[in-house]
């Protein structure tokens, strides 16, 4: 697949209606069980917020820089003014928030340490919305359906997309010639007739169909008893580990694996699934290719933990169209990470030559990641490394040790650096979080003023023992 065609996502233009709700992570750490209930005590740290349901699809079209309109629904209260000063910080995104004093803004909020979550509050209502602020939604939706290309009714089964309302929305857009993806949570398929697409999982197309889908030769003859009956176009279940399966009138069934990654968290890997698709048929990519894109996208979202979006630079890795896609110049990889603060996510820094990766490495780095939403790696330019190790250092350039740590499931950026130490990239990252390995004291971690200053903090990772460049290369050595 070309390249530029990734590129070319940013040209789509998608209208999402539906379940918009503040994904809220208040985290911290456990030491103790409460001695007044067993349960843990969480040591509070920070809290964040992400754009869930609805947002979350349109949060990912802006990752490709699509433009985007988003129309939901929100209560009267402090979650309505939050999401829309979230909304309010996205380029290229327009937030039609209908009001509905009758019901809380939709925000689930989830207890974390580290990436364990402990618990999860919802503040919602499910019930359909009063028949004036179905309204209101429907005229925002007709107001802004010219300047679409494609639409996505997103169902979080939050009340917002009731019958009416999802067959008033197919209706106008099939009327203005615009494609409709529905990604849903009604128990019947038939409630989405006239749509262009509709994406269930397994256990929706189950519901579907009371009949399990266990096999791709279960999934299509699900598909197709849907199509038969619903007034569908196509049909595109998600299947998990087991990839996905397109089925559309008169063409044969599509399988596609899913892709070879270890899973950390599928949260929010529908949205991509659907955003990616909608941007894919809005520059028209043909359904068949624009379903592997989805696919590949999928692969990268379920790697990373928490709600998640994906970079066109993932997705071109992903797809092997661009090689290091992680690995960017100093300015280039501050863009980058000034893009993910945008978005609130928690930006975590460590850095090393990583001279012949080892295992020490590696569980490093696995522990730093499992404590961010992003991790960046600084890495010492060979000039670099070799006034720090001596002579004969490094074993391996810059380039083939930047290129291995890119490739690693827990790293998400890496940034080379010239001078001796770190400091002055740290400075211009500021990340969240520094880690170091536990051979430091915090006060001699370089850079840990200034981040501490900034209002983020450094943590010390323990070592596993016995596991160095060092002591490999000299067992090299004493082996010639």
């Amino acid at each position: 697949m070309d390249a530029s065609l990734i590129d070319r996502l940013a040209q789509a233009k998608v209208l999402v209606i539906g379940d918009v709700l503040l994904d809220r992570f208040v985290e911290g750490t456990v030491r103790r069980v409460s001695p007044e209930a067993p349960v843990p005590v969480l040591n509070h740290t920070r809290e964040r917020s992400l754009l869930g349901g609805a947002g979350n699809a349109a949060a990912n079209l802006l990752a490709y820089g699509a433009s985007v309109t988003l129309v939901g629904v929100a209560g009267a209260d402090s979650g309505a003014e939050e999401l829309r000063r979230f909304c309010d910080g996205f380029e290229r995104l327009t937030c039609r928030l209908i009001e509905d004093e009758s019901r809380p803004t939709t925000v689930k909020t989830r207890y974390l340490s580290g990436w364990h979550q402990l618990l999860r509050v919802d503040a919602e209502a499910v019930d359909d919305l009063p028949a004036s602020v179905a309204h209101d939604l429907l005229a925002a939706a007709r107001e802004a359906l010219p300047d679409a290309d494609v639409v996505i009714l997103s169902d979080y089964a939050k009340g917002v997309l009731g019958a009416k309302t999802i067959a008033s929305l197919i209706g106008a857009a099939r009327e203005a010639g615009t494609p409709v993806i529905a990604d849903p949570k009604k128990p019947q398929a038939a409630v989405f007739a006239g749509a262009t697409l509709v994406t269930p999982n397994t256990l929706e197309l189950e519901r579907f169909t009371g009949r399990p889908v266990d096999s791709d030769a279960a999934a299509e003859e699900a598909c197709r008893s849907v199509l038969e009956t619903c007034g569908l176009d196509a049909i595109l279940v998600t299947r998990g580990h087991a990839g996905m399966t397109l089925v559309a009138h008169n063409a044969d069934a599509l399988h596609v694996r899913a892709e070879n990654r270890r899973v950390f968290d599928v949260t929010g890997a529908g949205d991509t699934v659907v955003a990616t698709l909608a941007a894919a048929m809005a520059i028209g990519v043909p359904l068949a290719d624009a379903v592997r894109l989805a696919n590949a996208a999928a692969g990268v979202a379920v790697a990373k933990p928490g709600t998640a979006t994906v970079h066109p630079r993932e997705l071109k890795q992903a797809l092997g169209v661009e090689a290091s896609a992680n690995v960017l110049a100093r300015q280039e990889g501050l863009d980058q990470v000034a893009h993910w603060k945008s978005q609130g996510l928690l930006v975590g820094f460590t850095n090393g030559c990583f001279d012949l990766l080892h295992r020490g490495h590696l569980h490093s780095l696995e522990q730093a990641s499992r404590r961010v939403d992003r991790l960046v790696v600084g890495i010492n330019s060979d000039s670099s490394a070799k006034r720090l190790k001596g002579p004969g250092r490094p074993v391996q350039d810059a380039e083939t040790r930047a290129a291995v740590l890119a490739a690693l499931r827990f790293v998400d950026l890496v940034i080379p650096f010239e001078e001796d130490t770190p400091a002055d990239l740290i400075g211009a990252v500021l990340p969240d979080v520094l880690f170091k390995g536990a051979d430091y004291a915090e006060n001699e971690v370089v850079g840990g003023d200034v981040v501490k200053a900034n209002g983020g903090r450094v943590e010390l990772i323990p070592l596993l023992p016995g596991h160095s460049t060092t002591g490999t290369v000299g067992r090299m050595k004493s082996a010639e």
